[in-house]
């Protein structure tokens, strides 16, 4: 088999896998005048796009446990995610190769205690708090768009983390 033809091959077969799992994590608090929630948005560091934290599954970990971490190491947020998650979304991920591959998004809400002063990816990233409404402008894939406008009509009514 030559190059191209395998090549070829292995792209069918890559664009036939099932989408890969990643865990994120929305990270809100609550308005200074208790009158609604606000989002952390962070920038991708490849393309600068506004997203919100996630990563790969991790061994042994849970899927909120994830997105506490990946929040952690990509924001410095400090705090806990609801085990349960709000729902998912879906996008093309670029690789380094220049392919894409689909990607399904898990979402936990992560109520945010505090920022730890060092991170892992400190300096790599902008961060900046936004309105719900705000926040679903400037994220770019339709599905977070939605997550974030049904997490705002649902906020006043949100029971605690892990609840």
């Amino acid at each position: 088999m030559n190059v191209v033809t395998r090549l070829a091959s292995e792209i069918r077969l890559m664009m036939r896998r099932p989408e890969r799992l990643q865990f994120a994590a929305l990270c809100y608090r609550k308005k200074d005048d208790n009158n609604g929630v606000e989002i952390l948005l962070i920038t991708s560091r490849g393309t600068g796009r506004w997203v919100i934290p996630k990563g790969w599954p991790m061994n042994g970990k849970l899927a909120h446990a994830v997105a506490e971490r990946e929040a952690y190491e990509e924001a410095g947020v400090k705090g806990k995610a609801d085990v349960k998650p709000l729902g998912t979304y879906s996008y093309m991920k670029g690789l380094d190769c220049g392919f894409e591959i689909p990607c399904k998004v898990q979402v936990h809400a992560l109520k945010v205690s505090g920022f730890a002063n060092n991170y892992k990816e400190k300096g790599q990233r902008e961060m900046a708090w936004f309105s719900c409404e705000e926040a679903a402008s400037r994220v770019d894939e339709a599905g977070l768009k939605a997550l974030i406008r049904e997490f705002e009509q649902h906020s006043m009514f949100r029971p605690s983390a892990n609840g």
